[in-house]
């Protein structure tokens, strides 16, 4: 896991698209190895980053809002 994805799904508040942005672009960065993609990748990058965003949001709008309990789990 990256250390600089933070848990997204919380009681008290709901994420916002920045911080689910923001995962998306940690977690494709980690999975492709670059930082910042060369212009010959920078298109696939960027989609990539654009579908996961869009799949996690998809996500937390579905999973049942945890309860303090099930955040120490």
């Amino acid at each position: 896991m990256c250390r600089s994805i933070v848990t997204l799904r919380r009681p008290d508040r709901p994420a916002t698209p920045e911080e689910v942005r923001a995962a998306s672009l940690q977690f494709v960065r980690k999975v492709s190895g670059y930082r910042v993609p060369s212009r010959a990748n920078a298109e696939a990058f960027d989609e990539a980053v654009d579908r996961i965003a869009e799949a996690s949001l998809q996500l937390l709008e579905t999973l049942a809002t945890p309860t303090p309990r099930q955040r120490s789990a």
